[in-house]
């Protein structure tokens, strides 16, 4: 039986190493290219600067993404590296205004325009509905002084007709005429007492729906306790108010801001609170 000989020549050999080694040189050599061009790609990504909460149109974005985007901003502004520009962060912040955010709501600063401290004041709700109730009341005294008369005329006309109808003395005509003089001038002094008290009502009342009268709340820039004050409002932007805090007893000034609202009819409103200096 015949053997088979190989015949390995040492050249073949060497150069199959060789191959080896340089494709595997080649093989790390990429990963380590690789590597470093993701590394510069992060550098890169790094370099353009600090990424922003993505919202939509921020007429109908939800609140909690506004408020996220908000003090995101306002941290990257105090850092030095501001992510909006002024023009959008004022939108957002008035937007979360209009939400009733607490994160738009500061506390007392200095005003470097008016050289005074301020605070920020937004709408007092229960001190509006409390003032509504108490004009209801008033309503009422007035509608009742109002319409109790008549009422009382017409009960009272149909008792003289039925006692007309029932009587044959000669003193019942008298008497029935006498009741009617009475029950008319008991109408007339109802109208005369109620309808002022009731119109009235009806125009404070319906001053407080469409936001003409509103009732405002902030820190005193001076101490820091809760202050409040009823304002009227206008179209002008520029109605103030003068008031005294409660606790440390200084001057204060409520400036009303107003926006129009999606309701018709009806705004909202918010302003400052400044310290007078006298």
């Amino acid at each position: 039986m015949a053997t088979t000989r190989c015949f390995f020549d040492p050249k073949l050999i060497a150069g199959a190493l060789a191959g080896k080694l340089i494709g595997s040189e080649a093989r790390s050599s990429v990963r380590r290219i690789r590597a470093a061009t993701c590394y510069n790609c992060d550098e890169i990504v790094v370099a353009e600067g600090p990424y922003c909460v993505l919202v939509g149109p921020i007429e109908t974005e939800r609140k909690e993404r506004l408020e996220a985007l908000y003090c995101q901003a306002r941290d990257a502004y105090y850092s030095g590296q501001p992510i909006i520009v002024d023009d959008m962060f004022d939108k957002v912040e008035l937007k979360l205004r209009w939400y009733g955010s607490k994160s738009v709501v500061k506390y007392p600063r200095c005003s470097i325009r008016r050289h005074s401290a301020y605070a920020d004041a937004e709408e007092d709700p229960p001190q509006s509905a409390a003032l509504a109730s108490i004009w209801m009341l008033i309503l009422t005294f007035g509608g009742s002084a109002c319409l109790l008369p008549i009422l009382y005329s017409v009960e009272l006309a149909y008792q003289i007709a039925f006692d007309l109808g029932h009587s044959h003395g000669d003193q019942a005509p008298g008497m029935g005429f006498l009741s009617m003089v009475n029950g008319v001038l008991f109408i007339i002094l109802g109208c005369v007492i109620g309808y002022p008290i009731a119109s009235a009502s009806i125009g404070v009342l319906q001053e407080l729906w469409r936001k003409d009268l509103v009732a405002l709340r902030g820190a005193c820039p001076n101490c820091g306790e809760q202050v409040f004050a009823f304002l009227r409002s206008d179209q002008s932007n520029s109605n103030s108010h003068r008031a005294s805090c409660h606790v440390c007893d200084c001057s204060l000034e409520f400036r009303t801001k107003i926006e129009p609202k999606a309701t018709s009819g009806r705004r909202w409103v918010y302003g400052r609170i400044y310290l007078v200096q006298e």
